[in-house]
């Protein structure tokens, strides 16, 4: 994922959490030692603090680029011109909402996503109902996965996939 492409809460993350472990870095070889020559006095709480940072930081660009959506792919539900996908654009999803509820609760999204009208209330991937993904996103996701969520392509047929992107979408409050 392009820098470039991440969007700006996802940047703001990654920047607040770079800042902070860059600064400790800072801080701990060039500041402290002149002040106190025996620093690190508790090595094991240094080397800990140091880890934590290292861990948040790598987290942080894992949840970046597993479960932010891009700005292409934004602009593209917003303008409707469909999602694109190594450079080929697919089409608006056209799918039935009620036939999409049914795969949404038989293929296991209850257990990872909370989505009021399915009253569901996982917390492995993200709240549809904050989210509000556009069905063009939710078709992506869907076929392609991204982050913990696995893909659907070869388990779900084509149209189980518009279904359930019509279903989310409309339950969510983006269509």
């Amino acid at each position: 994922m392009p820098v470039a492409a991440i969007t700006g809460l996802g940047k703001t993350v990654l920047l607040i959490v770079a800042i902070t472990f860059i600064a400790w870095a800072l801080i701990t070889a060039i500041f402290v030692p002149k002040r106190s020559p025996g620093f690190p006095i508790r090595l094991d709480a240094y080397i800990l603090v140091s880890v934590l940072l290292f861990i948040a930081q790598m987290s942080a660009v894992v949840w970046v680029t597993g479960t932010q959506e891009t700005e292409e792919e934004t602009h593209a539900a917003e303008t409707g011109g469909g999602a694109t996908e190594g450079g080929a654009t697919t089409e608006a999803p056209t799918g039935d909402a009620a036939a999409g509820k049914q795969v949404f609760e038989s293929a296991g999204c209850v257990a990872c996503h909370t989505l009021a009208d399915a009253g569901s209330t996982g917390t492995v991937g993200p709240n549809l109902d904050d989210a509000k993904p556009p069905a063009t996103l939710v078709v992506t996701r869907v076929t392609d996965g991204a982050g913990a969520m696995p893909s659907f392509k070869g388990k779900l047929t084509e149209q189980q996939i518009q279904d359930v992107a019509a279903y989310v979408s409309s339950a969510a409050g983006t269509s």
